[in-house]
């Protein structure tokens, strides 16, 4: 097996987390030569684990392509407005991609970065995890054997969970939609690709309707304080309460995405001085706390998705119900079952991964884009979440969002792949 060779634009939490650990578990197959990070702390420790020249070591994406190709591949995580140029850069100096979602907040980049893909014949694969899961690929083979018949109409319900809500969408980086993208397509991108996915049919009318229902300054309580540390009166009883979530000795779950220090003194500094100590209440979030979409397809078969950060925990509950059989299924538990009309016969199926994130989906799509570009001369494949496969879901998001945003209007996804751009 031929190891590649990557380049790592952003060591945030999903360089730092998951590519990065990737390379360190199995080093015969991929070696990460250079990383660009504006970030002084995390990117001297990236380095430092990866053991980088320091000559390839970079604080900003720019730098890197002054240098021309250097590896095989280019692993893009930046956040969400600054991957439209890195991307195309890399592709047209000749490396193969792997970007994270959402390929861009604008419909004309994604767009054109799926024909770029094509133009420069390179792989650009989005990171849609989920469908590398032993529990999405598990269903999405019942559903190719026919146990389902047609499938007439698909469920899906992502619970957020108020933790990763507060965390992400209300305090931290995707919190506003004009820095980065609406939360349709920044958190559920990936589950309008599953949907899209299992359907294996065109969506051609999408309808939303969502709201920022409740982190919102008219609903912060008597007595609260603009930062939970700041003397807040009513922080001990708040579900929301930045110390209750980021203060978890000994592992800080949550605190080691707001700080590098994860010492007591670095994290209350941080609650002190940085965003994610501040009040849900008194941020400058603008994205939904809650949406839901309703869509069709071509064949009449229609899907409704709710997503909602109103939860307890996060996890993602499926119905699929078809002509010959239904399936409903808990991605959390990692387990699904199968109903068969004709006997009345229940196949419960488990598969649950303990140790890899979005449920063995991490390293599944990060092994099949490394086979991918070793086959690629030889059989060029533009893999199983390229960008053509993921362009899809990306025009039902910007469908769905822009819906949300005309008090529910049902959009044609072929009106929108007319149109240069849908404002959202």
């Amino acid at each position: 097996m031929r190891k590649l060779t990557a380049v790592l634009l952003g060591a945030g939490s999903r360089g730092r987390y998951i590519y990065g650990p990737y390379a360190e578990k199995f080093p015969n197959e991929l070696k990460i030569i250079a990383v660009a990070e504006p970030d002084d702390e995390r990117r001297k420790r990236f380095a430092e684990i990866h053991q980088i020249d320091p000559a390839q070591v970079y604080d900003s994406w720019e730098e890197v392509f002054g240098q021309g190709r250097i590896a095989d591949v280019m692993i893009i995580c930046t956040l969400d407005r600054m991957h439209y140029i890195p991307a195309m850069k890399a592709m047209e100096l000749g490396y193969h991609v792997m970007l994270e979602k959402p390929m861009s907040p604008s419909l004309e980049e994604c767009i054109q970065l799926e024909q770029a893909s094509h133009r420069f014949q390179r792989l650009l694969v989005v990171t849609h995890v989920l469908r590398y899961s032993p529990f999405w690929s598990g269903i999405k083979k019942y559903i190719e054997d026919g146990e389902l018949g047609t499938v007439g109409t698909i469920q899906l319900t992502e619970n957020v969970g108020y933790p990763h809500m507060t965390h992400s969408y209300v305090r931290g980086n995707w919190r506003n939609s004009e820095e980065t993208s609406p939360m349709i397509l920044a958190k559920s991108c990936h589950d309008l690709d599953i949907i899209s996915w299992l359907m294996k049919q065109p969506c051609t009318n999408v309808s939303s309707y969502g709201s920022l229902l409740h982190f919102r300054a008219e609903n912060a309580p008597e007595g609260s304080a603009e930062r939970c540390i700041d003397g807040c009166a009513v922080e001990k009883e708040c579900a929301f309460s930045a110390m209750k979530m980021y203060i978890q000795p000994p592992h800080h779950p949550w605190a080691r995405y707001m700080t590098n220090d994860l010492s007591q003194e670095g994290i209350l500094k941080a609650l002190k001085e940085g965003p994610f100590g501040r009040c849900v209440y008194r941020c400058d979030n603008n994205v939904v706390d809650h949406q839901v979409v309703n869509m069709a397809f071509a064949n009449g078969a229609n899907a409704s998705f709710i997503m909602s950060g109103l939860t307890q925990s996060g996890t993602r509950r499926v119905q699929i119900m078809g002509t010959q059989g239904e399936i409903i299924g808990d991605m959390d538990k990692g387990a699904f079952t199968l109903y068969r009309y004709v006997t009345g016969e229940q196949l419960e199926v488990r598969c649950n991964v303990e140790g890899d994130g979005h449920g063995g989906g991490d390293e599944r799509m990060v092994s099949s884009f490394l086979r991918d570009v070793r086959q690629f001369d030889s059989n060029p494949s533009h893999g199983l979440t390229s960008a053509t496969a993921s362009l899809q879901s990306h025009l039902m998001a910007f469908a769905a969002e822009h819906s949300r945003l005309h008090e529910g209007l049902a959009v044609k996804i072929s009106d929108m792949q007319k149109k240069e751009e849908i404002p959202v």
